[in-house]
């Protein structure tokens, strides 16, 4: 059995470079794995997007990350968040961080002279689809263009439709297995395009700032816009800033971060939640 009695925990606007802007994100470090229900019950207690746990392994650390309702395969702020915590927290060097994920294989994440965090995540293309008259009606507006791939992402014309988009969410949450990408290109100088992320059957309305989402946005609007280097902006309420870099198989998503709190999870021994050990799998 694994006591655990209490446990370190970061608080990190990932995608900012101010306070109270980006996506909020709780960091957990751990020693070893307790049990997966348990680490579901911290991340619906934070309330939070997402709560990303990591163990070390070897030159490297195991990373997961836990919305208030469910594993997800991937998360680029949360990622952003825990390689911020072991740089900026708790001594890591300031060269390569490398993850180890379930889902998503190794991750790197690298900070450059600007201060920016470099995450380099799997690129996710989509093609043209027909999307479901469920989704348009949810969206209370109808795209330019339809895609599908991790996620469904809705093209419209003007960055003003995205801000005005009011979704249904009882309707997006019957959705299976997608969240919904609504983008379009940027007003405002030296921004390439701007995006909104909602993922209601996820456990999350809509996410401040979503950094997997841009796996799918940076190589369809380098194709859109023939760049290579591309500034994003996501207009959601708190709002955050990306810069892109589609290269080849891969997306390199970049982004400050700021730490918010630090604090501490106070619990009775593992024993007393539902058999907490170290994973062994």
């Amino acid at each position: 059995m694994t006591e655990i009695n209490s446990l370190p925990l970061f608080q990190v606007d990932s995608f900012a470079d101010r306070p109270f802007v980006g996506n909020p994100a709780a960091v957990v470090p751990l020693e070893a794995w307790p049990s997966d229900p348990l680490l579901q019950s911290i991340a619906a207690e934070n309330n939070l997007a997402e709560t990303a746990f990591l163990v070390p392994a070897g030159d490297a650390h195991e990373l997961r990350w836990f919305t208030p309702t469910v594993e997800v395969r991937l998360c680029g702020h949360a990622t952003l968040a825990a390689a911020y915590v072991l740089v900026a927290c708790l001594g890591h060097e300031a060269g390569a961080v490398r993850f180890d994920t379930r889902f998503s294989g190794r991750l790197t994440v690298t900070r450059d002279g600007d201060g920016r965090y470099w995450l380099d995540l799997p690129r996710h293309d989509c093609e043209p689809a027909a999307a479901p008259a469920s989704l348009l009606e949810a969206m209370g507006a109808g795209p330019a263009d339809v895609r599908a791939g991790p996620n469904w992402l809705l093209r419209f014309e003007r960055e003003a439709d995205v801000r005005a988009l009011r979704p249904e969410m009882r309707l997006l949450a019957a959705l299976p297995e997608r969240g919904v990408i609504a983008t379009a290109p940027g007003d405002d100088d030296g921004i390439d395009f701007v995006s909104r992320y909602f993922a209601p059957n996820f456990g999350v309305d809509e996410d401040p700032v979503t950094g997997s989402a841009h796996c799918m946005l940076a190589p369809y609007w380098a194709a859109e816009l023939g760049k290579t280097a591309l500034r994003a902006r996501q207009i959601s309420a708190r709002g955050g800033e990306l810069w892109c870099e589609p290269d080849g198989e891969r997306v390199r998503v970049g982004g400050h971060a700021m730490l918010y709190l630090t604090g501490e999870i106070h619990l009775p021994s593992a024993a007393n939640h539902r058999g907490a050990q170290r994973r062994t799998e």
